[in-house]
């Protein structure tokens, strides 16, 4: 078994699930954080790790998740934010309601991620902390205009905060996935036409899996990347930075 904790916010969705079954599986000490009370309950049940119920758009919530985690034995050595939603509108037909709500659960639940950690006294800090962002941070799809602004606020975000917590030891970084076979994008890869312009769009012409993202986010998670801090890993087959003939 390895020496570090690692909690995961947002440990019932796709890829929180991925990671937190990839940790477990090698002996490593997890703690889980979700929305969804029943969901969090069967998935802390199937890996025998400690829970907790929590707002990711609560900051009180928020913070007094990542006060118990650091109250558990052996402490948090690292966070995941996996928190997120997606919406697929133009910016004319987006109303404020929804740019707040999609704001909200991507940049905001990362920022409430990241000042909780920061704010735990020193001895207690997590020393990596990993956010999400997404390939539409970087490259321009149409009707992302939402989603798009949001994450491109989480690549700010950990760029900013890199640079203010390095010298307490403390790295920050993200991954940038694009199409993830995950609950939360299912009517993007659900049927078969779908599935095959979603696989045409990515220069390696698949859709990602909720494990590819996991093993990027361990990636950054290891004491091994302890020189590693303000990047943003594109997990995405080349989405947003690839451009190939046919």
């Amino acid at each position: 078994m390895t020496d570090t904790t690692t909690l995961i916010l947002g440990a019932t969705g796709g890829v929180g699930r991925a990671l937190a079954t990839r940790l477990r599986a090698r002996g490593q000490r997890i703690l889980l954080a979700a929305r969804s009370g029943e969901r969090l309950e069967r998935l802390a049940s199937e890996l025998e790790a400690p829970s907790r119920a929590y707002d990711a758009l609560d900051w009180s919530s928020v913070e007094e998740t990542l006060s118990w985690a650091a109250e558990q034995p052996g402490g948090v050595q690292g966070v995941a934010n996996l928190v997120g939603s997606i919406l697929l509108k133009p910016a004319h037909r987006t109303s404020p309601k929804e740019f707040q709500e999609v704001l909200s659960l991507n940049l905001g639940s990362a920022f409430a991620c990241v000042r909780a950690a920061t704010r735990l006294s020193p001895e207690q800090t997590p020393s990596s902390i990993v956010l999400v962002s997404s390939a539409v941070a970087q490259h321009g799809l149409a009707n992302h205009a939402a989603i798009a602004a949001a994450k491109a606020g989480v690549e700010g975000l950990v760029r900013a905060s890199a640079a203010t917590y390095a010298s307490r030891g403390v790295r920050i970084n993200a991954v940038a996935p694009g199409l993830t076979k995950t609950p939360l994008t299912k009517r993007l890869w659900e049927s078969e036409r779908a599935a095959q312009a979603s696989r045409a769009m990515h220069p390696l012409g698949a859709i990602g899996e909720p494990e590819q993202v996991a093993s990027a986010v361990d990636w950054f998670l290891s004491p091994e990347q302890a020189w590693v801090t303000g990047q943003v890993l594109g997990v995405d087959g080349g989405l947003a930075t690839l451009r190939c003939s046919s």
